[in-house]
This record gives structure tokens, sequence and C-alpha cells, in this order.
């Protein structure tokens, strides 16, 4: 049975194999794609999400612009670890689609007021959109199937302070409405949340690349290096497989700098995986609340595991997954939508959109 969806990202490298995913995926519905501000200005976001439509030869998905800052707080944006346009060293054709004539809040209100109790929302940004539509409509909540979220730490150390994570970082506020606005909700329809604890563990290398590059149907091996000199981009004829190399190896170099290694923690996609199929994870239930005062804690995520607050829990948190098979499943799935769609590709020559 296919899953319709609300996507809002902040589009970003993950969030674009997120999208790719969903692309290549399907039983996955994509009904409209709520663009917010985040990994880069909204606009940006914007502008990525309907260059990747256009790389994907999507149908007419709706892209909506949402909010240009977060609830209360001043707008972060993390360049140094995305690229100055979002998604690493590519450089995607500007798209000639064009946005959507109402704004993300109204989207999501209206699509979700359209087929109440059918839709999955996947959120792998701040929570800013959602919170402001909830504002509107404080039923939407429970018109929903059920929602998705990438975000938060618990039991794992921050990528953003020494305790939070980027997306809840950015809008804490809007974290804590939404968090609030899902309590009572029975267990099944309760939002998974897919926290650091999980997605660091979805660790791409060079070789799941160079794997993704071989279902494709490519011609010449795709290597991505750490020795690589810092102007080397990919040569792929398709143009999936190359724009999609040169935005990884952007994230690769960052998470090496940072000492991590030479690899990239894919946080977006896994939450995309799981809003398709969530028995890729196992959960536990637990009330969720967010920081919102504390001088160094900030934007952290609590879970109260044990039931002190005496609430019922309003978050299932994802704990266990196998990385490997994700990987397998992903590299399949876009894989075999590149070569579907550039199968000129797989000729000497190079296939470009520009």
């Amino acid at each position: 049975m296919n899953t319709p969806l609300i996507v809002d990202v902040d589009t970003g490298i993950d969030d674009s194999l997120a999208l790719l995913y969903l692309l290549a995926t399907e039983d996955a519905e994509i009904l409209g794609i709520a663009s917010t501000a985040g990994n880069v200005p909204v606009n940006q976001v914007a502008a990525n999400n309907l260059a990747w439509l256009d790389l994907c030869r999507a149908d007419d998905i709706e892209v909506a612009l949402g909010a240009q800052v977060p609830l209360v707080a001043p707008l972060m944006t993390t360049e140094d670890t995305h690229g100055p346009q979002g998604i690493g060293y590519a450089e995607l054709p500007v798209s000639q689609r064009s946005l959507s004539s109402r704004d993300a809040t109204r989207m999501w209100i209206e699509l979700v007021r359209s087929r109440p109790g059918e839709i999955t929302g996947l959120v792998t940004g701040p929570l800013t959109n959602l919170a402001l539509a909830i504002r509107r409509d404080p039923e939407l909540p429970r018109l929903l199937n059920r929602l998705v979220l990438m975000g938060g730490a618990f039991q794992h150390q921050g990528n953003t302070t020494p305790t939070s994570e980027w997306n809840i970082a950015v809008d804490p506020e809007a974290a804590a409405e939404v968090f609030a606005a899902f309590s009572g909700l029975p267990p099944e329809r309760r939002p998974i949340v897919c926290a650091l604890d999980i997605t660091e563990t979805i660790e791409m290398t060079p070789e799941h690349i160079r794997r993704l590059a071989v279902r494709a149907g490519s011609p010449v091996p795709e290597v991505i290096s750490p020795a690589d000199a810092p102007h080397v981009r990919s040569t792929a004829p398709n143009p999936i497989v190359r724009h999609f190399s040169d935005a990884v190896r952007f994230y690769m170099e960052f998470h090496r700098d940072h000492d991590q290694g030479f690899l990239a923690h894919m946080h977006d996609p896994f939450a995309a995986a799981v809003a398709v199929e969530p028995g890729i994870a196992t959960y536990r239930h637990a009330t969720v609340d967010v920081e919102l005062t504390g001088t160094l804690t900030r934007g952290t995520t609590v879970a109260d595991w044990r039931g002190m607050w005496g609430k019922e829990p309003n978050a299932a948190i994802a704990t266990h997954t196998d990385p490997q098979a994700f990987f397998d499943e992903l590299i399949e799935r876009v894989g075999a939508l590149a070569a579907r769609l550039y199968p000129a590709a797989r000729d000497s020559g190079i296939e470009r959109v520009e």
C-alpha cells in the first residue's frame, strides 16, 4: 500500500538523499514538500528541492515555502556543514518549476484535512512549519496518520551544543510545541523520533557511493578518497550519481575535519525509510520535552524513560536498526532510479541535465 507523505525539509545534503530515496520508492507518495529554514535559508532550501525534483524527473510535486525564521530565536544556518548552497560541492541547474501558491503552513493543514487519518508527516529539519500549522489548526496531530521526525539526542552527545541536536537547537520552541501537541495519542499514533542516538550509526562511506554507482550502471568507478585534492569532482556519466557524489564528498570532508572519520552520517534518509516502513527499527516509548531556558542546555531533548513526570508517553524513540540492511535497500532503490532515468549514462559519453 502507498504511504502518502508530507515531507518537511531544510535541504541539506542528507535531506537531499532522503528526497532521492522517497522518489525511488514506489510505495512512497509525496503529496507536498515543505521548505523550512535550517541548514540554509528557506529560499535556498526551496530552490534545492525544486532542483532535485528536476534531476529525478519527478512529477509535479507541490513545493511550498515555509517560515523564514524560527518562532523565537534568530535563525542559525550551517553552510560549513552542508556547503554554501546546502548541497556540498554539487551544482544543480536552476529549476524552472514554480513554487506553490500556498505557504507551507497552509499546505500542511489543507493536505491533512483533505485525507484525514491517512497522511504520514516526515520532518527532517526544524519543526517551525509544523508548529505554526498546529497553532492554526490544533486538531492536526489527531488528523495525521503518524509523524516521523529526525531530531534530538537522548543518551548521546549533541552535534550543535554538547547536549543538543541541530534540528531541535535551531527552533527549540517549535519542537516543544509539537511534542506537547502530540500528547494523548494512542501508542501506534505517537510520533517516531529518529535521534542522533540511532542516526549516527547510519554511516555512509565511500564504498557505499561506489556501490550506488555500480547499481546505476556507471561505466567508470566512482571513487571518493580522503587523499583526493580539494578540487576533485565526480565525472560520473549519470547525473544523479555525479551530483550526489559531489554533495556527499563535502559532507565526508566535514566529518573528517571534526574527527569523526571520512564518512557521512545519513540522518535524514534513515528517517525517510522509517516513514515508509516503521518496522526497520525498534522503539522505546517515553515522554519527551525540550529544554528552553537552560544556560548550557537550551535545545536539549529530555526523555522521561521512567515516568517520573507522571505523564503518558508522547513519542516512540527509535533505538535499534540494521544499518547494513538500510544501506543495501537505499543503494538498490536510488541506484535503480538513476539507471532507469539515465540509461544513456551507461555509455562512455556523459549525459547532463544542464
